[in-house]
């Protein structure tokens, strides 16, 4: 529990029941395995990510909240996806974001108005962001240069803006660039192309675990979020149009300057007043940014400030409640 809970940055333990599963088998054998499971202790609802257990589930009458992260994919996924909504347990649908709702009710033809479908975008442990030093005393604490820094934390997927954020490194010598977060292939494949482009000033910090990311991102004066016009995640595909990252309310709750791409989805949540945009993909621009909101901290000031503020909306805790309002009660309930 302890390494797993350092993993992710879980602060409340809770049980977890092991089922096996058959990769060749696509997660039906999970799925149908924990909906039996889930049933035979009589769960009040049923909050699933699977489409193959959202469909069973719901087909079989008992309660499930979807929660859906991109288009239903594949050959069965639109079948599945469909079968969840003729269902007679279907309760309710959490897409992550408005374009991916406006999406869903457009391709399938099903009304998703509230109070069936709520929007759940993602959140951030809002009590790990209290309290966090000043840039200069967690660079202190996690031994980086003392002198103005700029960070992206997250996936080194395509699409997320490396070659960009690499460019912006090498046009300004005189900033640190740390990145943290990616797999061990993606980390060493960027270290060569760092060190073959003789940038002395972009720190590939690797993988960090969940429960020391907050210090991580305090380093930082300015926080990236340069998504291009196509992103991959960790299945592969592309989801700019419908994506919602966990980095960015971290960004708003570190209380730290944001700069985020121009994609209309990250515009849900993000504003003039909280964050900076930058065209995507474009480097030029991307650099005059920077370049003015080095020179400007008391702009710097102001948009952290009101970023902090507007992370408290998007708390865990805000989440849920929002997500479960008007289902079964919560006392004893098993999800």
């Amino acid at each position: 529990w302890e390494e797993m809970s350092a993993f992710y940055g879980i602060e409340q333990s809770f049980a977890i029941e092991w089922l096996p599963s058959r990769p060749n088998l696509k997660r039906y054998d999970f799925s149908w395995q924990a909906v039996r499971a889930a049933e035979s202790w009589e769960a009040d609802l049923f909050y699933v990510w699977p489409l193959q257990a959202a469909a069973l589930a719901s087909r079989r009458r008992l309660p499930t909240a979807l929660e859906m992260h991109d288009r239903p994919q594949g050959r069965f996924g639109p079948r599945l996806f469909k079968q969840y909504l003729r269902g007679k347990g279907a309760v309710r649908l959490l897409p992550i974001t408005d374009a991916l709702r406006r999406y869903l009710e457009r391709e399938y033809r099903f009304p998703l108005a509230p109070p069936f479908s709520i929007l759940a975008p993602s959140g951030v442990d809002l009590e790990r962001y209290e309290d966090l030093p000043d840039p200069e005393i967690a660079r202190e604490q996690l031994g980086l240069p003392p002198k103005m820094t700029i960070g992206y934390t997250g996936h080194l997927y395509p699409g997320r803006g490396l070659d960009l954020m690499l460019e912006l490194a090498r046009r300004n010598p005189e900033t640190t660039f740390i990145w943290a977060g990616g797999e061990p292939r993606a980390i060493h494949r960027w270290q060569e192309r760092v060190e073959r482009g003789g940038i002395s000033n972009l720190m590939i910090m690797g993988f960090i675990p969940n429960i020391e990311l907050p210090l991580v991102q305090a380093a930082c004066d300015i926080l990236l979020l340069p998504h291009e016009r196509q992103v991959s995640a960790s299945s592969g595909g592309d989801i700019a149009e419908f994506t919602s990252p966990m980095k960015l309310f971290e960004y708003l709750a570190t209380g730290r300057t944001v700069v985020a791409s121009d994609l209309p989805v990250l515009k849900e949540a993000l504003n003039e007043r909280n964050a900076v945009f930058a065209t995507s993909g474009n480097v030029d621009a991307w650099d005059r940014v920077l370049k003015d909101l080095i020179e400007n901290p008391e702009l710097r000031a102001t948009l952290g400030a009101q970023a902090r503020e507007d992370a408290q909306q998007y708390s865990w805790r805000a989440r849920a409640e929002r997500s479960l309002e008007g289902l079964p009660p919560a006392e004893d309930q098993s999800v």
